[in-house]
């Protein structure tokens, strides 16, 4: 066995917890069941690695192998991540039969035919979902195993989930890969950011409500008609304000949690509105910008904006549809022709 990927074994076996080290290497399968019984999982990790590595080298492990056991650690770790989604667009509404096979032989040939030193894996999971790993290398250098690429994508929808290297050069090429296997013809980013992969897929795959509605402010009931001192006109105020506040929060986000999105932006085109007497504008021309959003939890944060004081109820819309905004981001830019010609197919 090379001894970069001894090493490279070594490194991961390090990286996952001492409890979950036995659970792993048996959904990594590459080891028997008998090897796995002579390894004593109580003592330190680094000799648990070693071990682990001496028996990787009598079955005579290579780099693939090595690269499914990262895959097993990144689906079960992939908060460790930042993921970022992509929609792909078909020319036409046709429905095509996915044949996994032909999609790794196209998304292997496509990459391969453009850069060489490229190691690819694939590992498939039961939610129709495809792991890929992707290891780069230059013309001259062997893939760095350290710094891959991770795409997951769900066959038979055209999302696309990925977690790039610092090789920011070759998202073009990873790109062509996927529409190219996958018979779409565009692909744009979402502009929608998070370390948690399920809150992604909850917001695309619309696996969560959330009402994107507006409401009228409701005037606060008064109280009875018989004299109160005004301290207790103060807190019955208080408290009907707060259930208010409460009850358009549920109305519009929902009773359950929120899927934990920390980054969104969406372009905004308006009117800009001034006295016409001021003459500040010759023309009449839309007011454009640029919204971003970041935050450690952006909708929970949202959320709580209300409640906390921080802006009125309800929120604005352009608040509160925030993963909407996203999903319809692509068909806007698909209609204008806005898509970079890098990521389009030929």
């Amino acid at each position: 066995m090379d001894e970069t990927v001894a090493e490279y074994i070594r490194r991961t076996v390090l990286k996952i917890p001492r409890d979950e080290i036995k659970t792993m290497l048996q959904k990594w399968g590459f080891l028997s069941e008998a090897q796995l019984q002579t390894l004593n999982f109580r003592q330190i990790k680094d000799n648990i690695s070693q071990e682990v590595v001496q028996l990787c080298e009598e079955n005579s492990a290579d780099i693939k192998q090595a690269a499914v056991l990262d895959i097993i650690y990144n689906h079960i770790y992939h908060n460790k991540r930042m993921w970022s989604v992509y929609q792909m667009k078909k020319s036409g509404e046709e429905l095509e039969y996915f044949d996994i096979t032909d999609f790794k032989k196209k998304f292997k040939g496509r990459l391969r035919s453009a850069l060489k030193n490229v190691t690819i894996t694939f590992k498939e999971y039961e939610d129709n979902a495809i792991w890929i790993r992707v290891a780069w290398g230059t013309p001259y250098k062997k893939p760095n195993q350290y710094k891959p690429s991770y795409v997951v994508y769900h066959s038979q929808t055209p999302y696309v989930f990925i977690s790039s290297s610092v090789l920011k050069s070759n998202l073009p090429l990873l790109c062509q890969a996927l529409i190219v296997a996958s018979n779409y013809h565009d692909i744009r980013e979402m502009e929608l950011r998070s370390h948690s992969l399920n809150s992604l897929k909850d917001i695309v795959f619309k696996r969560y409500s959330q009402n994107f509605q507006t409401y009228s402010p409701k005037p606060l009931q008064g109280g009875n008609s018989e004299p109160e001192s005004a301290d207790i006109r103060i807190v019955q105020e208080n408290r009907s304000e707060k259930e208010r506040i409460h009850r358009l929060n549920e109305e519009v986000f929902g009773g359950g949690p929120q899927p934990k999105l920390e980054f969104a932006q969406y372009k905004l085109e308006t009117m800009f509105k001034s006295d016409p007497k001021m003459g500040v504008l010759d023309k009449k021309e839309p007011f454009r910008c640029l919204v971003k959003f970041s935050s450690p939890h952006l909708l929970e944060s949202l959320k709580s904006l209300a409640p906390a004081g921080m802006a009125d109820a309800p929120l604005s819309p352009l608040l509160t549809c925030i993963p909407h905004k996203a999903r319809n981001y692509f068909k806007i830019r698909e209609k204008k022709g806005l898509f970079p010609e890098s990521f389009v197919s030929p």
